[in-house]
């Protein structure tokens, strides 16, 4: 099994675009040739886009692209950018007198840093398209990730930066790749060690806080904890799958969610992971469903290993950088 930083599938593009000062972005993935899809919605607050069409009793078998934007319920307008770019192109499903370009996406709540009045909208979902590529996607704090943050148990006061992260895997000739925007609730802790990378900060600031445990401390004295939260992601694989077979391969991706947020999937969440088949690699699904897993919290601690402080929201690099991957 040999890591990589994203693996290079033929036919899809990553773009991203954002705004610095407002604190928010989106991210497109572009399947060119289109791709078999499935989805799995786990947290309790999401916000989503052509998602019931991804169900296996429905029509359409490819899409053409995911969009993962911040600005909450308005940033599902940078989707249709993305619809404009693609229609450009000629690209979509035939319906005899057009071709309509399926796009399903989700958004992030990052309203909360920034500019809450700037949104992602149709004019950046294009723009992310003209700046996608296939090379390695930038990660860190740009994107759908612009914005994010993680550790706001106690507040935003107390939080730190999430950013955008990617990670890949090769076993043969199979390779399953992850890219995720981390807006968590919690703490990101990493899969392999366990220490905690990012969350809640103590009120000095010098070290970090368990957020599960000051969450059930709180107990019914919990206030309003929809201070930004929702982490997304996508999965994209070589291996052939129906769209049922991605739509379980989603549902195991959320594993890398579980081990590497906590807590994970919560009411405040709208954790949401897309999986994508662009090959025809013969392998068992449940061996790319737990590669998806891995590769999931490997992305996830690698949104936060490379974001950078924005709009007062501080990051790890500049608070513990000198301590390494083992926690804090």
């Amino acid at each position: 099994m040999k890591e990589m930083e994203f693996p290079g599938l033929a036919g899809v593009l990553v773009g991203h675009a954002g705004d610095d000062r407002a604190a928010t972005g989106c991210t497109v993935v572009l399947c060119e040739g289109g791709a078999t899809a499935g989805v799995d919605v786990r947290g309790g607050a999401p916000g989503t886009r052509e998602t019931d069409l991804l169900n296996p009793v429905n029509l359409v078998d490819k899409i053409h692209a995911v969009c993962l934007a911040g600005g909450s319920a308005f940033g599902l307008d940078a989707a249709s950018g993305v619809m404009r770019f693609l229609d450009e192109r000629g690209m979509g499903f035939d319906v005899g007198v057009a071709k309509v370009p399926i796009v399903c996406g989700a958004v992030l709540f990052d309203l909360a840093v920034g500019d809450p009045g700037v949104r992602p909208d149709a004019e950046m979902g294009y723009r992310a398209c003209l700046q996608a590529s296939d090379g390695p996607p930038i990660q860190g704090s740009v994107g759908a990730g612009t914005g994010a943050t993680v550790g706001k148990a106690m507040g935003m006061a107390r939080a730190m930066k999430g950013g955008l992260g990617c990670a890949g895997l090769e076993v043969g000739d199979l390779r399953v790749g992850a890219l995720v925007a981390v807006n968590c609730l919690g703490d990101v802790v990493d899969p392999e060690t366990g220490g905690r990378l990012a969350g809640l900060r103590t009120r000095d600031g010098g070290s970090l806080e368990d957020s599960e445990v000051a969450l059930a401390e709180r107990g019914g004295e919990a206030g309003d904890l929809f201070a930004g939260n929702t982490s997304l992601g996508v999965v994209i694989t070589n291996a052939a799958m129906t769209k049922a077979g991605a739509s379980k391969v989603a549902s195991m991706a959320h594993d890398g969610f579980a081990r590497s947020m906590r807590p994970a999937h919560t009411l405040v969440d709208g954790d949401t992971i897309f999986a994508l088949s662009v090959g025809d690699v013969p392998f068992d699904r449940n061996a790319v469903g737990f590669l998806a897993a891995k590769v999931v919290g490997m992305a996830v601690v690698s949104a936060v290993m490379n974001a950078r402080t924005l709009a007062g929201v501080p990051a790890r690099s500049d608070l513990f950088g000198d301590r390494g991957r083992e926690g804090t």
